[in-house]
């Protein structure tokens, strides 16, 4: 197409001489001179206008061209910061929460032998109870095991516990499927608000990309770059955007054991949790059952546990899959905890965005989006040539009547 657009360019060239030269032998030969000069105009103005989005023409840096690779960081930033102000604020979050069952999705999910009892799943709660049962002093529960189970609980600042776990969580690599999840999700999400993201890019782009029509094509390549930025996360383990997620989790694994302020949201929101008396109902009957075999058996390699445990976790899902009132208390920690971190987390997380972006090389982020709207750029040469002709037939025309 580029070939064909140059080469409309030079006939139009050879058209002119040779409408020049016979200029004087009969005068339609004048509508064919305005035509083909007016039509070489056209040509090499709209040749100008393609190429300065790309790079500088002829090699020369004129201001204003080269526009994409110039803008490369802008456009990077301008993408971070429709993220943060558009997906990762409080009521969007919040709001997207609502309309989730996330405890009533987990029991399910416990609820099925087939999954609650999974080895990994049995593994990492018993490392969890484990902890919290020596952290308790035994003599104090007696008979009144849930009473002293929550004076103990009450008492335990879990926010530490938390991000020590956390932390040997990300050590064994145990949080690559959340990782995979959440990318999972913010695709959906991505799919679901093209049309804002769309917006956005018509909104923020030049008058040369709207009045070529490339700020539709530009914002197809932006999308598609990201969806194939999150693929390439999901398939490829080594991927540098995991080590940024990585290292987002590892400070909120430090800041669970360290930052006051989120120590505290952490403590009241666990005040809350014991005070529903849902809670107080479902643990007291399987504590009875669980206590005195627990301890003894939770670091037994030789998985005695795993049935009771198994069935524990069973009966866990089955409370919440079928109470409400837990599903609500339950649902509203999670979304307050999940808005909390969309406001603390929420800049570092669209930052990955912009750096992968900026990260990016020029040439191959020009060469592709060139490519990708390539037939399209050279279409509006070859009308650029065309409707300048016709403008200058009808300026001759206009001419010859006055």
């Amino acid at each position: 197409m580029r070939r064909a657009a140059t080469g409309l360019l030079v006939l139009m060239a050879a058209l002119f001489f040779i409408a020049r030269h016979f200029a004087g032998v009969h005068p339609a030969w004048g509508y064919v001179l305005a035509f083909s000069e007016a039509a070489m105009v056209g040509g090499l103005a709209d040749w100008f206008a393609v190429t300065a989005l790309f790079r500088h023409p002829l090699g020369l840096p004129i201001p204003h061209t080269a526009i994409i690779p110039e803008n490369k960081d802008r456009i990077a930033d301008t993408m971070a910061a429709f993220l943060r102000d558009n997906f990762l604020i409080p009521p969007v979050v919040a709001r997207r929460l609502r309309h989730m069952n996330l405890a009533a999705a987990a029991g399910a999910w416990l609820a099925d032998p087939a999954k609650g009892g999974s080895t990994r799943l049995r593994d990492g709660a018993a490392e969890l109870a484990a902890q919290v049962l020596e952290s308790l002093d035994p003599e104090r529960l007696g008979t009144q095991v849930r009473g002293g189970l929550f004076r103990q609980l009450d008492k335990l600042e879990v926010s530490p516990l938390l991000g020590q776990m956390l932390a040997t969580i990300i050590a064994d690599k145990r949080h690559m499927p959340v990782i995979e999840s959440l990318v999972r999700w913010a695709g959906l999400t991505l799919e679901e608000n093209e049309e804002l993201i769309r917006a956005l890019i018509h909104s923020r782009a030049n008058a040369v990309l709207r009045w070529t029509g490339l700020d539709e094509r530009l914002a197809n390549s932006v999308l598609d770059g990201l969806y194939k930025l999150l693929a390439e996360v999901i398939v490829n383990p080594d991927h540098p955007l995991r080590g940024k997620v990585e290292e987002g989790l590892a400070k909120l694994a430090q800041d669970l054991q360290h930052d006051a302020d989120l120590r505290e949201r952490i403590e009241q929101m666990k005040r809350e949790l014991i005070a529903n008396p849902a809670v107080s109902v479902w643990w007291q009957g399987v504590w009875e059952r669980m206590r005195t075999a627990m301890l003894a058996r939770l670091r037994r390699a030789d998985g005695e546990s795993s049935g009771q445990l198994a069935e524990a976790l069973t009966e866990l899902g089955r409370h919440l899959r079928d109470d409400p009132a837990l599903q609500l208390q339950i649902n509203r920690f999670a979304r307050r905890t999940l808005v909390g971190i969309s406001v603390r987390y929420g800049d570092q997380i669209v930052r990955l965005v912009s750096e992968t972006v900026k990260r990016w090389d020029a040439a191959t982020v020009t060469e592709r989006i060139e490519g990708a709207v390539g037939r399209d750029l050279q279409f509006i040469r070859i009308n650029g040539t065309l409707v300048g002709g016709l403008v200058g037939v009808a300026i001759h025309v206009v001419d010859q009547l006055l």
